[in-house]
């Protein structure tokens, strides 16, 4: 989990939006490459764009700590589509792989990051034309009145043509409760345009795994168009820390050991509490202890040093609210005895993971 330096203070990194990597276009030695006769060898490592897939799939497991599973996959969808190249080289037809998605997890998880990723990939291997993602809402897809539905509909298909097309909160197109609503109609347009596109277009569905059940559950022809469903678990303690250490050095800071051990405390509190949102919940805690390091900082009213400025102590952690509302000032045992309603972390809207 990266920082982005397009802003300020620790923030998820967005992959393909600062990132200054050229586009790869295929060679004219790739495009006219001859048929392979029945007693040839294919060197996969030969394939240039097997060298690009590595170097993305190394960056992912760089940002992204934990979530082994989605990494799996991932690598897995990587060799279908390597053997894929491999096996036109030798005139060998089959059905194009299917790669529309689905990626279930709570807010922080990792989702938006992967799919971004998965575009370069897919576009390394030939899957797709740009390595592009658009991401959209139900705001974004469904209108407001009769005929207005479809037209912002295929604009944004048109957006995303030759890329991705990333549905956040994917369930809220369907509001069976609701006859009038115009969901339906987004849902009937994206299955015609996942079947007869799908040599352009992959659409990835995002959101919470129970809603998304249901989801798919009421879309029976959707749910058969998706290949692939991805599950982002939650982070554990562990992966959090990690995860805010690499956010930490990242942006030329560190914990000292007091605040390390403040932060896991905090840590601990925070994921009990209501919208508690994985990684992005970590970096808005770190944001706010740049605040109070800062504040700390020129109170001291002295000439500052190098690691007066990179060093983040446990007071800039244990003036969260997370340890005033608990009553709990320090001690670990007594902010675990703790069951005071924290202030909120952040927005209470869901922001794209």
């Amino acid at each position: 989990m990266a920082a982005d330096r397009n802003g300020s203070g620790f923030r998820l990194h967005r992959p393909g939006v600062d990132d200054s990597r050229p586009v790869r276009v295929a060679s004219e030695a790739e495009a006219e490459a001859p048929v392979l006769g029945p007693d040839a060898t294919l060197d996969l490592s030969t394939d240039i764009a097997g060298n690009d897939v590595e170097e993305t799939l190394g960056r992912l497991d760089a940002e992204l700590v934990g979530l082994a599973n989605v990494k799996l996959r991932v690598r897995e969808i990587a060799a279908l589509l390597l053997i894929d190249r491999a096996r036109q080289r030798f005139g060998l037809d089959a059905s194009r792989p299917t790669m529309h998605m689905s990626f279930t997890g709570g807010p922080g998880t990792g989702k938006t990051t992967v799919a971004l990723r998965m575009a370069e990939m897919l576009h390394a291997l030939g899957y797709i034309r740009k390595p592009k993602v658009h991401t959209v809402t139900r705001d974004d897809l469904v209108g407001q009145f009769i005929g207005h539905t479809a037209p912002k509909t295929k604009e944004a298909l048109a957006k995303a043509a030759g890329g991705v097309l990333f549905i956040d909160e994917a369930y809220y197109l369907f509001r069976p409760e609701n006859e009038r609503d115009y969901g339906q109609e987004v849902i009937e347009i994206l299955l015609q345009e996942m079947e007869s596109e799908r040599g352009s277009l992959v659409v990835i569905f995002a959101g919470y795994p129970d809603r998304m059940e249901r989801f798919f559950s009421a879309n029976p022809g959707l749910s058969s168009r998706v290949a692939h469903h991805l599950e982002f678990v939650d982070y554990t303690h562990a992966e959090l820390m990690a995860i805010a250490e690499l956010m930490v050095a990242r942006e030329n800071f560190r914990f000292d050991p007091a605040a390390a051990a403040a932060f896991s405390e905090y840590l601990e509190l925070r994921m009990t509490r209501p919208r508690f949102s994985n990684a992005r919940s970590v970096r808005n805690a770190l944001d706010r202890c740049r605040l109070r390091q800062a504040k700390r900082l020129v109170e001291l009213r002295r000439p500052l040093t190098r690691t007066d400025l990179i060093t983040l102590t446990d007071r800039d952690v244990y003036g969260s609210s997370v340890f005033t509302d608990s009553g709990a000032r320090d001690g670990a045992a007594e902010h675990r005895a703790s069951n005071t309603t924290e202030q909120p972390d952040g927005p209470t809207a869901r922001a794209p993971a």
